[in-house]
């Protein structure tokens, strides 16, 4: 399957909350990782995360990928995506972010999918309250010291 349509499947599958669609783009043992949800690994995980998860806690789903870019083994495209929420406080409150995510791919299928976007915005377009927001973009940091990667960073 080339990456276009792969990607193309992807967002119809998320916006139609459709996570056994989704979860077929995925190597037996793939993995996603979602800024606000963390990590799925597996078929029956990604279904059941798109499912319960994302269809859980909004509706209305856009997601448009573009400027897709791939040499069969990793891809990456920009995309902006948008959604309703369904969560208590901010019912239908609209949610617009721009990002970016990264395709590990094995054989046609996606073997990790990773994204990188200001989660922070989106949950300031929820109208989270300042002591919410800090706490989880707490949460989200906390495995960054974690990455052997950025150790060097880290270092005094």
């Amino acid at each position: 399957m080339d990456f276009e349509n792969l990607l193309t499947r992807f967002t119809a599958a998320v916006e139609a909350g459709d996570g056994a669609a989704l979860a077929a783009l995925f190597t037996g043992d793939g993995v996603y990782h979602d800024t606000f949800y963390g990590i799925f690994q597996g078929r029956a995980a990604i279904k059941a995360m798109l499912e319960e998860r994302f269809h859980g806690d909004a509706e209305r789903f856009r997601w448009d990928m573009e400027r897709a870019v791939s040499d069969g083994k990793t891809g990456y495209a920009c995309w902006n995506f948008s959604y309703a929420s369904r969560l208590p406080g901010s019912r239908g409150r609209r949610v617009v972010a721009e990002g970016m995510s990264c395709f590990a791919l094995e054989n046609g299928l996606i073997r990790h999918y990773g994204e990188k976007f200001d989660g922070g915005m989106a949950l300031v377009q929820l109208d989270f309250a300042p002591e919410r927001l800090v706490k989880l973009l707490r949460r989200w940091n906390e495995p960054l010291r974690d990455k052997p990667a950025l150790g060097r960073h880290f270092a005094e």
